[in-house]
């Protein structure tokens, strides 16, 4: 999917989805291990991301 199709989380909302923490988010965000982009101070986290996620952990 493209980026400029793509939809946009929150940190939070890509925790709820995982059923993780948003602490886990934000160290994942941190070591690199999940892509975001920063619109101002606001973190988003792309859906595409949120697939990656998933299927590298169903592997």
């Amino acid at each position: 999917m493209n980026v400029l199709e793509d939809r946009f989380l929150t940190p939070k909302q890509f925790a709820d989805r995982l059923s993780i923490s948003r602490w886990t988010v934000y160290s994942w965000l941190q070591t690199g291990q999940i892509k975001s982009i920063k619109l101002g101070r606001l973190v988003r986290i792309s859906e595409s991301e949120l697939e990656r996620i998933i299927k590298e952990g169903s592997r």
